[in-house]
């Protein structure tokens, strides 16, 4: 567990990263401390001697360059599960304590990808497109009661899509970074290094484990070739994870049967990619874990962390900045992970 010491003589100086989007409910920390709201051209010149910055705008990366060759803020705390935009050298190395948002977003992602797997079951893609044509045209569809899912990623997102995924019939195995039987959300968990073996027997692979170096690009040629030509591929982890011109190759060789991603390593996705147009993809707007009221959510979360931070206490969702998420000994680490 990890401690910043609260600031001596009066409340701590806290700087929010907006973006075009600013967080609602951002009085429950003014209450606490005294907020400056920057945009990233002010970011540099707010950072030195502030207590802690609040990262609302996740999907900036100008926090590496803005951060002050002296150190920065005490504590980092980020408006998502994902970290990977955080952690360039000078953060990772120095005293700096990060934390994420993690708990938010795992039942609504995990929903998401129920909902996806039914899409693709179902055909309602097809059924959609079909109607706007007004064609009557009769198909069958698949069960997914006896389907199997393989889960990349073991925390608690990938636990949430799990138990989600189990009760509606699906036979659900993990990857994580080691290897176990028996566990109580994905009972057999592979390890990563046997990640190409596990592809073979899946009807979907879900894909949700954090950026690291050893995850980024897990899903290449190669990777696809071991899945089966009826599998279909569900990223709402991150979108460098996959190989994207990899997959659009596979996609129209038939070497699977189609991609449902939420995430892209280019966001927005370029309107010239191929993606757009190919009749077995899914294409989401990175927005598979953001249901009605998760920006007040994600406040209250940091709120609740800045209280904690005030009063001394252990903060909750601690990332392990060698590792790129948050490890089994953080305050909110009641679950486990690969």
């Amino acid at each position: 567990m990890e401690h910043v010491q609260p600031a001596p003589g009066g409340p701590p100086d806290v700087v929010v990263l907006t973006g075009d989007v600013p967080p609602p409910g951002i009085a429950a920390v003014e209450r606490l401390a005294r907020v400056r709201l920057v945009r990233e051209s002010g970011l540099a010149e707010a950072l030195p001697g502030a207590d802690v910055l609040f990262v609302w705008d996740f999907l900036s990366d100008a926090l590496a360059a803005a951060w002050p060759s002296s150190g920065g803020p005490g504590w980092v705390h980020i408006a998502s599960a994902g970290v990977d935009r955080l952690l360039f050298p000078a953060l990772v190395e120095g005293d700096t304590i990060v934390t994420n948002s993690r708990g938010v977003f795992d039942e609504p992602i995990a929903e998401y990808v129920l909902g996806l797997v039914l899409a693709f079951a179902k055909d309602l893609p097809a059924t959609v497109r079909l109607q706007g044509e007004r064609r009557w045209r009769h198909r069958e569809t698949e069960r997914i009661t006896g389907a199997r899912a393989l889960v990349v990623g073991t925390g608690p997102i990938g636990r949430a899509i799990a138990r989600r995924l189990s009760a509606a019939g699906l036979a659900v195995a993990g990857v994580g970074r080691t290897g176990r039987d028996g566990d109580p959300d994905l009972g057999t968990i592979h390890p990563m290094d046997r990640l190409d073996e596990a592809f073979a027997g899946a009807d979907y692979v879900v894909l949700a484990a954090p950026l690291t170096d050893q995850t980024r690009g897990m899903i290449d040629a190669t990777a696809l070739a071991r899945m089966r030509p009826s599998t279909r591929l569900v990223n709402v982890g991150r979108g460098a994870l996959v190989v994207q011109d990899d997959l659009v190759t596979a996609l129209r060789a038939g070497r699977i049967a189609g991609a449902a991603l939420d995430v892209f390593e280019d966001e927005p996705l370029p309107r010239t990619s191929p993606l757009w147009d190919m009749p077995n993809v899914i294409v989401s707007p990175h927005m598979s874990g953001d249901v009605v009221g998760w920006r007040n959510e994600l406040v209250r979360l940091f709120a609740d962390n800045l209280e904690r931070h005030l009063s001394g206490r252990p903060l909750r969702n601690v990332v392990d900045k060698r590792l790129g998420y948050v490890g089994t000994d953080s305050h909110a680490g009641s679950h486990q992970r690969g």
